[in-house]
C-alpha cells in the first residue's frame, strides 16, 4: 500500500507527520510497531529481497532524503499473488511511504547520489530469522531502473523464488 502522509508545506520549508497511530489504523495498518531503523546507501546500490521466516515483519518505509525505487515481492504461502512483485518510486520530494503487511520481501535500488531510508517494524531484528530471494530471479521478473547495480555477495547469494519456503 503506498501512503501520502499528511505534509505541511510553506515557504520556510515543511512538517511531516511520518506515523500517527490512530489515521493508520484508519485504514487498516493494525500492526504494532516496535522498532524504527535508519539506513544510508549510495547511488547504484541495491539491498534485498529481504524478508522475516517465523516472525513475518510489517514495515513503513519513508525516505528520508535522496530517491530510490522501492520493491516488495509477496512470499505469503497461501497468497494467490505469491511471487508476484510491486515497485514504485519513492523520494523526498512529495512526500510518500511504503506499507508492507507481513509476509513480503523488501528491497531497493537508489536512484540518487545517496539515499536514507527510515524503517519503521512490527518485529525486533532478530539475525536467525534473516531470510531472502534472490534480488535478480527471472522467476519474479523485477524491472529494476539500473543497469549494472552494486549488490552484496549475501544479497547475490539468496536463493530463487521457486526454491523458497514461503512465509
Amino acid at each position: 500500500m503506498v501512503l501520502e502522509p499528511k505534509c505541511f508545506s510553506d515557504n520556510r520549508g515543511f512538517f511531516l507527520e511520518s506515523f500517527e497511530l490512530e489515521r493508520y489504523r484508519a485504514i487498516g495498518v493494525i500492526e504494532n510497531f516496535v522498532q524504527d531503523n535508519h539506513s544510508r546507501s549510495l547511488k547504484n546500490v541495491l539491498r534485498g529481497l529481504h524478508f522475516t521466516r517465523s516472525k513475518p515483519q510489517a514495515q513503513i518505509v519513508t525516505v528520508i532524503r535522496g530517491r530510490v525505487f522501492d520493491v516488495v515481492v509477496d512470499v505469503r504461502a497461501a497468497s494467490p499473488t505469491f511471487g508476484r512483485w510491486f515497485g514504485t518510486e519513492l523520494c523526498d520530494e512529495g512526500p510518500r511511504q511504503i506499507y508492507m503487511a507481513p509476509g513480503f520481501a523488501h528491497g531497493f535500488c537508489v536512484l540518487s547520489e545517496y539515499a536514507d531510508l527510515h524503517y519503521k517494524v512490527s518485529q525486533h531484528y532478530d539475525p536467525k530469522d534473516d531470510a531472502g530471494l534472490f534480488w535478480n530471479d527471472p522467476g519474479v521478473g523485477i524491472k529494476w531502473p539500473v543497469d549494472a547495480p552494486i549488490v552484496s555477495d549475501r544479497d547475490n547469494a539468496h536463493p530463487r523464488i521457486g526454491t523458497i519456503a514461503p512465509v
